[in-house]
């Protein structure tokens, strides 16, 4: 099994996306990471014609992480359904330029997706076509310049994580959009899909997926922390 994937059962695959990745095609006409898992497929199983596999969430571009793919037609309905109804528990690691507002908490705001831009922006009040999004954090380890938050997301909201924390004077290592001060080499940003958690619709056992950061100094140094 390669490096990449995480987890593989006949109904689902999981592989952790670099931050160079798109998920599925865009106006770049880059290869795309939805591709890849299908020529792996594809390969080692030796099937014939199509792949099929669904996309049931996604990663922003400049993100990495755990990515769930659903190998038939039935699995992507059901976690889907799960996606939407909140059921799948979405743990991130990011990796702040500021410390949080508190060691621990609940970040509430009221976004705006502006799609011309490919941003969103947090009020703290709604307002017309505000959505709410709702995260919780903990701070589990700093350096003198940078402070590792683990985030678990409550809504999922477009570039939720990122807005939220640039809305408390907190920006993500190498997000640009977002406020950093400087670009990461690659643009890629410390935004990290650490773990999923759900039953399995079809085995109803616990799942738990997760993906070790990039090979990266500033992520070396967090990692050696927690070892």
């Amino acid at each position: 099994m390669l490096d990449w994937v995480l987890y593989e059962d006949n109904h689902f695959i999981a592989v952790n996306k670099s931050s160079s990745e798109i998920v599925q095609a865009d106006e770049t006409g880059d290869e795309t990471l939805a591709e890849r898992v299908k020529t792996y497929l594809k390969e080692t199983y030796r099937k014939p014609g199509n792949v099929f596999l669904g996309i049931p969430h996604r990663l922003d571009r400049p993100s990495s992480g755990v990515v769930l793919f659903a190998k038939t037609d039935k699995a992507l309905s059901r976690i889907s359904t799960m996606f939407k109804e909140r059921q799948v528990r979405k743990i991130y690691w990011v990796v702040l330029d500021t410390p949080p507002p508190d060691p621990e908490g609940v970040l509430v705001h009221h976004l705006l997706r502006d799609s011309s831009k490919n941003k969103s922006f947090a009020y703290p009040k709604p307002r017309g076509g505000t959505k709410e999004a709702r995260l919780s954090y903990r701070l589990i380890a700093a350096t003198s310049n940078y402070y590792l938050v683990e985030v678990e997301l409550i809504t999922g909201r477009h570039h939720q994580i990122r807005a939220q924390f640039a809305k408390v004077g907190c920006h993500i290592k190498g997000d640009l959009k977002y406020g950093a001060s400087r670009s990461n080499r690659g643009g890629g940003i410390h935004l990290h899909a650490r773990s999923l958690q759900f039953v399995h619709p079809v085995t109803k056992e616990e799942t738990v997926i997760t993906a070790p950061p990039p090979e990266e100094n500033l992520w070396n140094v967090f990692r050696s922390m927690g070892d």
